[in-house]
């Protein structure tokens, strides 16, 4: 069983950095597609990034093009999330997700977020103005 653990949340200033990590333990990754997804209270839930551990291909949102950036240590059974230049609205509880036989994008872009079978716990990212 595939459980996902993040870190690296926190306070910070707008126009700051972070970066998140996501670690894998029960499997490796090798034939998932990773994804970072973000929350807030009273909003669906939304795809920010998603890799696909395979072939090393990278998806980025909307919001998350030209800032951040997703990679995978295999070594590690991690998956990364750098965030630069964060943005007030980029203040949202984060969550890594893993899923099989789906497509980055596909993972990313959907609004049928219970048929991702697995999710960490969260961690709050809060960007001050």
């Amino acid at each position: 069983q595939l459980q996902l653990v993040e870190s690296g949340g926190g306070l910070v200033q707008s126009g700051g950095s972070l970066r998140l990590s996501c670690v894998a333990s029960g499997s490796a990754l090798d034939y998932y597609v990773i994804g970072w997804f973000r929350q807030v209270p009273g909003k669906e839930r939304e795809g920010v990034s998603c890799i696909t551990i395979g072939s090393g291909g990278r998806y980025y949102g909307r919001s998350a093009t030209g800032r951040f950036t997703i990679s995978a240590d295999l070594a590690k059974n991690t998956v990364d999330l750098q965030m630069n230049n964060l943005k007030p609205e980029d203040t949202a509880v984060y969550y890594c997700a893993a899923q099989q036989w789906v497509t980055g994008p596909s993972m990313c872009a959907t609004n049928r977020l219970s048929e991702i079978p697995y999710w960490g716990q969260g961690t709050q990212i809060t960007v001050a103005s």
